[in-house]
């Protein structure tokens, strides 16, 4: 089983909302798509699920062409940011009513509706309405409609940005568990590095309606082949620093040997400090211009030669704004791209990884 989009495209009213996009999607895969808010994300799942026909392109499932079949004859099941269910049904009526709509006979869709929702932990909670329910035991509710198809392709549109944090971690979680036993082809979008990179599997990033990278997710995180690809897989964004080479000699000490040109260097957040941690780190002078507290750990906004720059730096800081500070940085963290965003050495942490 597999989901191919060969060159496919969405243009609206003019519009490019997807470039051409080639894409293949195996049986038994999560697949994660990332990116900023109008990267694509969703234009691209509707292209999958058939809610859009391709302004260019084909979509091949199985090997054969659907691009022209309407979503109800595909085996697709999506599940969108709002999730939806029905307030006067029960839990079990919920779960059962697309099989419903299919013709299912009685003692099929009793025996799917109680398979399945012992796969989401909704067994106690078949009698109960929704509203009954904890905000996670609703997005359950949802989800067990859409798997309860038997769908060979499900498709989950940012399906945990409206639930707080207790109930996001507990999905996420689940999610994998639930993607592993049903053995359909997962797509699950998400504006959040953090979450491609805990449910595994591949992750295309998007930026702007084109896929920059696909291929399995810590591979894409640690050896991005572009500079957006890394700035995409990076929360806060990752922060660059401009440099040329002349003469075989860098304009900022400590990057790389490279043949003459302009360069980027590259590094995440995470990698600045606010002391020297490794003797042959890298000490930069930067002005402090905003700290934010999360509780744990201290973001610091910076600016060093008109660059933007953000650190995330473990425990709380008081820090005088507007004063000058040094940030250190170890050369092992960080990525060179060429002038026009290209690859070419990627951070030696990340190939010894």
């Amino acid at each position: 089983m597999s989901l191919e989009l060969q060159g496919v495209t969405k243009v609206v009213e003019g519009q490019v909302h997807v470039h051409p996009t080639d894409l293949v999607l195996a049986r038994g895969t999560m697949n994660v798509l990332l990116g900023p808010t109008l990267s694509g994300k969703t234009s691209l799942m509707r292209l999958m699920a058939g809610l859009d026909r391709p302004a260019q392109g084909r979509i091949l499932w199985e090997g054969r062409d659907v691009t022209g079949m309407r979503v109800q004859d595909r085996k697709v099941a999506m599940v969108y940011q709002q999730f939806v269910n029905y307030p006067a049904m029960t839990v079990f009526e919920n779960i059962a009513s697309p099989l419903r709509l299919m013709g299912v006979d009685r003692a099929e869709i009793d025996r799917r509706v109680r398979e399945t929702a012992e796969m989401m932990r909704l067994t106690p909670m078949l009698e109960r309405k929704p509203l009954e329910l904890s905000g996670g035991q609703q997005q359950r509710c949802a989800l067990a409609r859409a798997l309860v198809k038997n769908a060979g392709l499900v498709l989950l549109d940012e399906p945990l940005a409206n639930l707080d944090y207790k109930l996001r971690e507990e999905l996420r979680v689940e999610i994998p568990r639930i993607f592993a036993e049903s053995g359909a082809i997962f797509v699950y979008a998400t504006t959040e590095p953090e979450e491609a990179l805990l449910l595994g599997g591949n992750t295309a990033t998007l930026w702007e309606g084109r896929v920059t990278q696909f291929g399995p997710t810590p591979h894409v995180y640690r050896q991005p082949v572009d500079a957006t690809t890394a700035r995409v897989f990076s929360d806060p964004p990752m922060n660059f620093l401009p440099f040329q080479v002349a003469g075989g000699r860098p304009s900022v000490a400590g990057m790389p040997a490279l043949p003459d040109g302009r360069y980027l260097a590259g590094f995440r957040p995470n990698h600045l400090h606010l002391s020297r941690h490794a003797a042959d780190a890298l000490c930069f002078d930067a002005q402090l211009v905003v700290t934010e507290l999360t509780g744990s750990e201290t973001f610091v906004h910076l600016y060093h030669h008109g660059q933007r720059w953000v650190g995330l730096i473990h425990g709380i800081h008081d820090l005088p704004l507007g004063q000058s500070l040094p940030v250190w940085l170890d050369p092992r963290h960080i990525y060179v791209f060429a002038e026009d965003g290209r690859m070419v050495t990627p951070a030696a942490y990340a190939t010894a990884a």
